[in-house]
């Protein structure tokens, strides 16, 4: 088998973001270095608490989780507990986790794994605001060139936004991190809105994750059925896009996706387009192509490998 491919999870769970964690868990292909908690879906005590439930549910308490970044670099925090409920992850009954969380900030820990492993070997997987990555960003440029790419779920531009008619919540809770890390210079692959309402949760789908009769099997079921009735009320489908799991998904099997490789620029100057992905998808404007920008995903081949994976836990 191929070396394993080092990542770092970079999260604000969130069911989708505790989804992606148990389908990393569960793939050799990946080694996880450590999970980094970022404020977000809700607040930081309750991001880094659900990551640890989380690895603790995969069965898996050994794995690193390190909290960061309280609040956005300029904006107020904004969280969405209307669509994930107030602990972030309602739906199962997790207990709280016995694992410890680790003492070293989150971005400590990124800026020291980059810095000791070897140059072009780590992926950062960022599946929430990007605080946490542009603040290690701007603390040590060093790591720039040591950084095998960034996989971020994040942005829309055909389907617009989701928190408002611009801006995705991600981006939009962090703009101004959003803008360090697409200008960087690092590889980078978007998975927007575009391509993650194109993964469903269907009720046949979510009966999959449920047949598999195991504790994390039943547990994303759970988890699915309370944050899809969001999505199902506002846009009227059977499910709800399945956005961070893709992250996970991508770095298995990058044939489930196609995009285009275009430039990519946050908005940070107008509060009524504040977070939005300007998308360069037909190539009118000379600006450089720093993003490669995933817009459709064979959603039954994604929905087949998740369903695998969090069956081997």
């Amino acid at each position: 088998m191929p070396e394993s491919r080092k990542i770092v999870i970079d999260t604000d769970p969130g069911q989708d973001d505790a989804v992606a964690i148990l389908v990393a868990l569960a793939s050799p292909e990946l080694e996880v270095l450590g999970i980094t908690a970022v404020a977000g879906n809700v607040p930081l005590t309750l991001t880094e608490k659900n990551a640890r439930k989380i690895c603790e549910l995969a069965g898996r308490p050994e794995v690193k989780v390190f909290a960061g970044a309280t609040h956005p670099m300029v904006r107020s925090l904004v969280t969405a507990e209307n669509v994930h409920g107030k602990t972030g992850l309602n739906g199962p009954e997790l207990p709280e986790p016995e694992m410890a969380l680790q003492a070293q900030h989150a971005v400590d820990f990124i800026l020291e794994t980059l810095m000791r492993e070897e140059s072009g070997s780590v992926t950062l997987c960022a599946l929430g605001p990007l605080t946490n990555i542009a603040l290690a960003l701007e603390r040590e440029p060093k790591i720039v060139p040591r950084i095998r790419e960034i996989v971020l779920m994040g942005g829309g531009f055909f389907e617009g936004g989701n928190v408002t008619p611009a801006a995705e919540f991600n981006i939009h809770v962090d703009p101004h991190a959003a803008d360090v890390v697409l200008r960087a210079g690092i590889p980078t692959v978007m998975i927007p809105l575009d391509c993650t309402h194109k993964a469903l949760t269907t009720s046949k789908r979510v009966e999959a994750f449920r047949k598999l009769g195991t504790r994390p099997g039943v547990a994303t079921a759970e988890m699915l059925e309370f944050f899809e009735r969001f999505d199902e009320n506002k846009y009227g489908t059977d499910g709800g896009p399945l956005h961070d799991p893709c992250v996970i998904a991508y770095l298995l099997k990058p044939e489930l996706f196609s995009g285009r490789h275009i430039n990519v620029t946050v908005e940070i100057a107008s509060e009524l387009t504040m977070g939005m992905t300007v998308a360069d998808w037909w190539g009118v404007c000379d600006r450089p192509k720093n993003v490669t920008y995933m817009r459709d995903v064979d959603h039954e081949g994604l929905f087949g490998l998740l369903v695998e994976r969090i069956g081997r836990l």
